[in-house]
């Protein structure tokens, strides 16, 4: 075989996913494998293709025993409730230099046990001034870390559990951080962390006051995310350039081919010169964060030397298995990350999609140019090269016979010329045949597809590239002018992708179904065996691919509801709210869109929970458009995640209650007139008959002023009937109106009531709850929130009135269907209705 470490790699990869799907035990794999070995010594005294069976069940086999042995263990644990305050000490493993705002840090509390500690600092402090290896004790919260329980969500906590962090504590203003004595952590990591903080305190000096310069170079330099806005990053990633920004093995391979190029040039012997980058690619890595993808093209470029050294012919398949082995036998964990999957299939997409394709067009044409004033190489090249070279010496000929041009001069112009085209046309290949290999991948986990892509890398690549040689130049010179020259050539690239834009249809792509996912890689595959027989076979193989690839990018799938029910599913956004309604006809309308209280940090939270967490969700439903986005009130934990829900999911109506002006709304508002939204505010008495059910708006009153600020009772309150039964939304609204609408001798009884302000126990007072005698509660709340909701009191008055109360901090996820007479409860925990409402609903009369 020409790449004989392809089949051992898919081998061990299968292996490590059989164990992680059926969670096989570690003795079990280790009889199957000593059984395994003793059948391929045993076979390979029979039949040759008999040991190449049992040593590839043996290999599958390793693979379920590294990830068995290599699957964590029980988390640690704190004896502490998630509201206590205790005393921690620990070591600080990654520094404030490294956090938005530096206020926040990791600390190591025992061997392979971290916190992720985030301090409150008051307008006019300073955060903590804290290093690598610093012994230190203070007190704070701490509780575990949590994922949100919803439908295809992000698996946050096992991501931190990855790097050791287990828990998550918070210091109020004003608390004392200790330093002890002593040192502690790796003086290694000391020395790395030294270097890194150095590079961002030069970055940070060259560019000193502009604030876009020093965190985009951070990132693309250093790694250094935290600084980077989602508005600055906006046009990158939707035309696919945004991996330039961040560290990847694109930004090793520039790195190690400038500074090859400089020891070649100063004659360093080829496997010196060959040594020392693959050094210092390491270095990088290492300064970079020990970014994964680094990581991997360090040892990727290593292999390489190795091979070289050895005198072996490199191929970038056999290369690319090669690394992927050695990592995954190092940690069988990387199969399942986005990362490791991404980087790998854009390799494996350049070595079986590009290399035949630039074979078969461009590269007898690129070697031909080669030397090309030299016509004793001529014999040593397929005739096609030749007679390339051939006819480019004629006409280098003829233009000095006709305007006495030198012919020298002209074929170094050839040449100088053909390299460009060559070179143009090869990164639009390598970037077409990536945009393939990837496009699954990034449709699952980030739900975008770039069609303008390949032309935006083919313009942006060279000068997002070139931006790193440049920039390291500035950092080691602290010298102004290529700093200079590496801003110009970022604010170039970002032209180029803000041109993109302009021509990038702003869509998003749902969750694919898997039978679409297996043809849309069988359909790769394919494509990739068919090149190497014919370009007939090859656009025959085309054919099916693109329309997979058309079915994945328009998604022609009906959303998962049922028609003839109406729905109500209070998602999981932690303290704050955010509800779908699907209406009986499948119209579809999502009330608030969560989001992230800043608590008086200096920096505004980079968490998105519209993007990040309701988006998600409403995707793994395939859902692709809303009919109505409402926004009850515009605090921040209703009102944040909004402007993302708008963009992803094109609504064509905002329905609002009262909206005083502050940031949260200015942000919604903008958002919905870029999108052509309509808005439409609700005020109460208005009556709807919308997708197959009655809405009633219940608050807030026509004549209803609102405060400068936004209030709770600003909310939007709906009562939504279908048949018999009936949902009450009501937003934060507190005591006062509750008082309003029981004066105003409005029907609010409801079979469901989503219970105001989170159960605080400003709201459902007991008069309140008299009139609208639910069946159901729904709490949507924060786990472990500061606020300590829900109430206790809350709590009791519901249980008083035989409600029962399901609560997004327990269970999740929670959905209540009805078809006008029945109702249904499922939630992320279980899928069971619980006993007591069953008999509830049994007992109460309609």
């Amino acid at each position: 075989m020409k790449n004989p470490l392809l089949l051992p790699l898919i081998a061990l990869a299968s292996g490590i996913l059989l164990s992680h799907l059926l969670v096989a035990d570690v003795r079990h794999i280790t009889f199957a494998l000593l059984g395994s070995g003793f059948l391929a010594l045993a076979a390979s005294w029979l039949v040759r293709r008999l040991t190449t069976a049992s040593s590839v069940a043996a290999v599958l086999l390793a693979g379920m025993f590294l990830e068995a042995v290599h699957r964590p263990g029980d988390k640690p644990a704190i004896d502490a409730g998630a509201r206590e305050v205790v005393v921690l000490s620990g070591c600080v493993v990654s520094p404030p230099v490294f956090s938005e705002g530096r206020d926040q840090f990791a600390v190591e509390l025992a061997p392979g046990a971290r916190a992720q500690v985030s301090v409150t600092v008051r307008e006019g402090e300073n955060p903590p001034e804290l290093r690598y290896g610093q012994r230190i004790e203070f007190e704070g919260r701490i509780r575990p870390t949590r994922n949100f329980q919803n439908p295809g969500a992000f698996d946050y906590a096992g991501y931190l559990a990855r790097t050791n962090i287990y828990w998550t504590a918070s210091v109020p203003a004003g608390a004392q951080l200790s330093i002890l004595s002593g040192r502690c952590g790796s003086r290694f990591q000391s020395a790395i962390f030294s270097l890194r903080t150095a590079a961002l305190n030069r970055i940070e000096k060259l560019y000193a006051g502009d604030a876009y310069a020093i965190g985009m170079m951070e990132a693309t330099l250093i790694g250094e995310t935290r600084k980077l806005e989602a508005i600055w990053t906006d046009h990158f990633r939707r035309t696919g350039t945004y991996h330039m920004l961040v560290i990847d093995g694109l930004h090793i391979t520039v790195l190690a081919a400038f500074v090859l190029f400089l020891l070649r040039i100063c004659f360093v012997p080829e496997l010196a010169a060959l040594a020392t980058t693959a050094a210092g690619a390491w270095l990088y890595a290492l300064v970079s964060g020990a970014n994964a993808p680094a990581v991997r093209a360090a040892g990727g470029f290593t292999l390489f030397v190795i091979a070289r050294y050895f005198y072996r012919r490199g191929r970038l398949l056999n290369l690319l298995s090669a690394a992927a082995i050695v990592y995954l036998v190092c940690d069988p964990g990387q199969l399942f990350e986005s990362g490791f999957q991404l980087s790998f299939l854009a390799v494996a997409a350049i070595a079986l999609l590009a290399v035949p394709v630039l074979e078969a067009t461009s590269g007898p044409y690129v070697r031909a140019v080669h030397g090309i004033s030299e016509p004793s190489r001529d014999p040593r090249l397929e005739p096609v090269a030749a007679q390339f070279r051939l006819e480019l010496r004629l006409i280098a000929q003829t233009l000095e016979t006709c305007l006495r041009l030198p012919a020298s001069w002209t074929l170094r112009i050839f040449g100088f010329v053909a390299r460009v085209l060559f070179y143009a046309f090869e990164i639009a290949v390598v970037s077409t045949a990536i945009q393939i290999g990837v496009a699954l991948p990034m449709a699952i986990y980030f739900h975008r597809i770039s069609l303008t892509g390949l032309s935006a890398n083919v313009l942006a690549v060279p000068l997002l590239g070139l931006v790193v040689p440049a920039g390291f130049a500035a950092v080691f010179t602290t010298w102004r002018p290529p700093a200079l020259v590496a801003e110009w050539l970022l604010h170039s690239g970002e032209k180029v992708a803000a041109w993109h834009t302009g021509f990038e249809p702003n869509v998003r792509i749902p969750d694919p179904p898997l039978w679409l996912s297996l043809a849309v890689v069988a359909s790769v595959l394919l494509l990739a065996g068919a090149l190497r027989l014919s370009r007939w076979w090859a656009f025959a193989a085309l054919v099916p691919a693109l329309a997979f690839f058309a079915l994945l990018y328009e998604h022609p799938f009906l959303p998962a509801v049922q028609p003839g029910e109406l729905e109500l599913t209070a998602i999981d956004v932690g303290q704050g709210d955010s509800l779908l309604v699907c209406f009986p006809d499948s119209k579809l309308m999502l009330i608030d869109g969560g989001g992230t209280l800043s608590f008086g940090r200096r920096a505004r939270p980079r968490f998105d929970t519209g993007e990040d967490v309701v988006s998600p969700y409403l995707w793994s439903r395939s859902i692709r458009k809303l009919d109505v986005v409402a926004l009850t009130h515009a605090h921040d934990d209703h009102a944040r995640g909004l402007p993302a829900v708008i963009e992803n999911f094109h609504p064509a109506e905002l329905w609002t209650g009262a909206t005083p002006q502050s940031e949260a709304w200015f942000n919604v508002l903008s958002k919905a007139r870029s999108e052509r939204v309509a808005v439409r505010p609700m005020r109460y008495g208005d009556q709807y008959d919308f997708g197959g059910a009655h809405i009633e708006v219940l608050s807030p009153p026509p004549a209803y002023v609102p405060a400068a600020a936004p209030k709770n009772d600003d909310s939007l309150v709906l009562r939504i009937t279908y048949g018999n039964r009936s949902f009450l939304l009501t937003g934060d609204m507190e005591r006062p109106m509750e008082r309003r609408l029981l004066g105003s001798a409005t029907d609010i009884r409801a079979d469901v009531l989503k219970v105001g302000h989170h159960g605080s126990n400003t709201s459902s007072t007991n008069p309140f709850l008299d009139s609208v005698t639910p069946r159901y509660a729904i709490i949507s709340d924060g786990f472990a929130n500061s606020f300590h909701h829900p109430s206790e009191q809350v709590l009791m008055r519901l249980g008083e009135h035989r409600a029962e109360v399901l609560r997004t901090d327990r269970q999740g996820l929670i959905t209540i269907r009805t078809n006008g007479h029945n109702l249904t409860v499922k939630t992320f925990t279980s899928d069971t209705v619980p006993p007591r409402a069953v008999a509830l609903a049994a007992a109460k009369p309609e």
